[in-house]
């Protein structure tokens, strides 16, 4: 049982990052209407960081775990991830709409394992691959769907591909600072990309919500950004960062279903037949996780990553 518990843990916490996260783009949507992507962006990611700082506050944390040596890469994840990502998730949101987005929203994993295999070595495993590719041949069919929208949709689809290209980098270079507290982590990053956007919302004049909307978007930070990524953080030091990454895929469908029950229920053909590929390819990622558990029990607990 206590060799096995790591892996279960950080199924559990990659899995609830997924819930969060996935619910959030929809919310995000819709409480952005009206408002620019800059300054929305702002406005998500100073929701995680006074999140961060107050659970570290409440928790009496010790010293700050990041340091001097950490600067430049933390510098890099807020750019990527919570500057351009989430500029690009809402300006394409506002093209595209919630159900499309939330379901592209499915390349980030495909990206996520990607780059885990070429940077961090992990091991990959053939069914891995097949999902992946499944994942992007649904992600092709998406962008075909949005194109039945007009070039409008085609846009917006590709804003949100490359949302989740500038997130699976972000996640990639996170992976060293897994051993960090989580908290300092977020608080570095996020406070960082609320500042750079608030910055230049404000220079460039980009519209802000109103006062309603601007508590929906930064409580919308606080957990879809900010409690996700500090789950996310947790699950990568137990089971790395491309088996994350393929449990985090079901995030995208918790936001289809979510913009689905609201009533968001245009599906194409080719929408249809990619959540077909999508979630053969998801299932592929689960059972191959499933298989990796099962081996842990014979070798008690030595796992491989990225499964």
């Amino acid at each position: 049982m206590a060799g096995r518990s790591p892996l279960l843990v950080g199924v559990a916490l990659a899995v609830i990052a997924a819930v969060a996260f996935g619910i959030a783009a929809p919310v995000v949507g819709w409480a952005s209407h009206g408002a620019g992507p800059i300054a929305t962006a702002c406005l998500l990611y100073a929701g995680a960081a006074l999140g961060a700082i107050g659970a570290r506050l409440v928790g009496r944390r010790a010293a700050f775990t990041l340091g001097r040596p950490d600067a430049r890469r933390v510098v890099a994840i807020a750019l990527l991830g919570a500057v351009i990502a989430p500029v690009l998730l809402v300006w394409g949101l506002h093209r595209t709409g919630a159900l499309t987005a939330s379901l592209l929203l499915n390349l980030e994993a495909i990206f996520t394992v990607v780059l885990a295999a070429a940077i961090h070595r992990e091991r990959i495993g053939r069914r891995v691959w097949i999902a992946v590719s499944l994942m992007a041949a649904g992600g092709a069919a998406l962008s075909l769907d949005a194109a039945t929208h007009g070039s409008g949709g085609v846009i917006g689809a590709l804003a949100v591909v490359g949302a989740t290209v500038a997130w699976a980098l972000d996640n990639t270079l996170t992976q060293p600072l897994s051993a960090r507290d989580p908290l300092d982590v977020i608080a570095a990053k996020a406070g960082l990309g609320a500042a750079c956007t608030a910055i230049v919302a404000l220079a460039i004049g980009d519209p802000w919500p109103g006062t309603r909307n601007a508590l929906v978007l930064l409580a919308c930070g606080l957990t879809g950004y900010g409690l996700s990524l500090r789950f996310y953080l947790l699950a990568q030091r137990r089971i790395g960062a491309a088996r994350t990454g393929s449990l985090f895929a079901i995030a995208p469908f918790v936001g289809a279903l979510v913009a689905w029950l609201a009533g968001e229920r245009a599906l194409g053909t080719w929408a249809i037949a990619s959540i077909g590929l999508l979630v053969i390819g998801v299932w592929l990622h689960l059972t191959e996780g499933h298989r990796h558990v099962h081996s842990s029990r014979v070798t008690h607990g030595r796992s491989q990553p990225g499964g």
